[in-house]
């Protein structure tokens, strides 16, 4: 059996952490039963992160982002993973979801989570979303903002299920904020078992 298959069987529910680990234990379970790796972003990923972008449909355009054409989502794409941090949720070595925080040195920067079509809907973007509450308390962020288009009502359950509040609304956006101080991110940041012996 290969260290990958492995890998992808494993069953952390009575994971307690180690010293090294990230964040926010990186394996996970989609609500199919899928299991997903959640990874940091690196410069080979460019290719699989452009492809997976393409592969969207205009219903997951929200205000102009991520561009449809693909010169102009190429610069797009290398401006958010040069400015900031980008997490990758795979499956099978497949990118299906990115989550991006730009910029890296803002203490309260902005952040965008897409997720492959076919693979909305299961609860990757919700995982990659505390996957990036975990990381930017690790980072020394102090909050992070989004925009969301009103329309968006899907993610904007999801933003405000993981604890997300709306500062600001006008006509075509949502701004939405959560303090790194709110106890939701501590609770991100749990090992595993902790985390199932709660529920």
């Amino acid at each position: 059996m290969s260290a990958k298959r492995a890998c992808d069987n494993w069953d952390n529910a009575e994971c307690e952490g180690a010293v090294g680990c990230p964040p926010r234990c990186p394996r996970f379970f989609d609500d199919r039963g899928a299991p997903l790796l959640i990874r940091e972003f690196c410069d080979d990923d460019g290719d699989d992160l452009v492809e997976m972008y393409a592969s969207l449909g205009v219903e997951s355009r929200t205000m102009g982002i991520p561009p449809a054409d693909g010169d102009a989502l190429r610069r797009w794409l290398t401006g958010i993973v040069s400015d900031g941090w980008s997490l990758l949720a795979t499956r099978d070595g497949r990118v299906v979801g990115h989550a991006a925080v730009t910029p890296e040195g803002d203490s309260e920067p902005d952040f965008v989570v897409f997720v492959r079509r076919g693979f909305q809907g299961r609860g990757i973007g919700t995982e990659l979303v505390k996957q990036v509450l975990a990381y930017a308390e690790d980072r020394d962020h102090e909050r992070l903002l989004l925009d969301v288009s009103p329309e968006n009502e899907r993610a904007i359950t999801v933003y405000q299920n993981v604890g997300f509040e709306t500062v600001e609304r006008t006509g075509m956006s949502r701004t939405m904020e959560l303090p790194l101080a709110a106890p939701v991110v501590e609770e991100c940041q749990r090992p595993p078992a902790d985390r199932y012996s709660s529920h």
